[in-house]
């Protein structure tokens, strides 16, 4: 397991099961049963499912098992509009307030992915990508603007996720990435908001073709890579 207390570990595993399917929309989170699985107690897997609840990845039954939560079409749409306007607001602020460290944090955190997209697994490949979104509004120096853009963000984790999956366009991504960088490198709000714009306006057009197709999910062992 990564770093982190025990219930955030214990969350990033669960995160990654609803991620790639294995706990389905609808499914109970037994706390017994994936305890045991994983080989803690319950009190730490507790508090893992009260973090996933925070996030709106599970909702919480009383006396019941908390199940996996599935967003509707139109709740997506509304937190993606509000998850585009928080990061464009990011961007325009990182490239006045983010120092140069910052900066360069988003330039490796954009390489990296580049380098190893096509050789580690999906998730990793999609957890990069989030991270450097997350970079950007840190740049921002905004906590209560980085603190929203974290819920937000936390609530589309896995319907982002399965967007992401069904539209792969590795060069697109890459290059609005990259477009972003240099734009934020040269301190060119226009630049950075250009590329944020069109990087983000895809994210919709995911969302939409995956709820639009039957939402069939990708096996969970398919070696394909997300886009956005």
């Amino acid at each position: 397991m990564p770093e982190g207390t025990l219930p955030e570990q214990i969350a990033n595993q669960l995160r990654r099961d609803i991620l790639r399917g294995k706990l389905a929309p609808g499914a109970q989170v037994k706390e017994r049963d994936n305890a045991a699985e994983m080989g803690v107690s319950r009190t730490p897997m507790r508090e893992a499912i009260r973090i996933l609840a925070q996030e709106g990845l599970v909702l919480l039954r009383p006396a019941r098992s908390p199940v996996v939560a599935e967003l509707s079409l139109r709740e997506v749409a509304d937190n993606i509009e509000v998850l585009t306007a928080l990061e464009m607001l990011s961007g325009e602020l990182a490239v006045v307030r983010a120092s140069d460290d910052q900066i360069e944090e988003i330039r490796e955190l954009q390489d990296r992915m580049a380098r190893l997209y096509d050789d580690i697994d999906m998730i990793d490949v999609f957890e990069l990508d989030m991270e450097f979104h997350k970079a950007i509004v840190r740049a921002a120096n905004n906590p209560v603007l980085s603190e929203t853009h974290g819920a937000i963000l936390a609530r589309l984790w896995r319907a982002r996720y399965l967007s992401a999956s069904r539209k792969r366009s590795r060069d697109r991504v890459l290059a609005q990435h990259n477009g972003i960088v240099a734009g934020l490198c040269a301190r060119d709000v226009e630049a950075v908001k250009r590329h944020l714009h069109s990087h983000l306006e895809h994210l919709l057009i995911n969302v939409q073709d995956y709820f639009e197709h039957g939402q069939t999910e990708l096996p969970p062992e398919t070696p394909s890579k997300p886009a956005a």
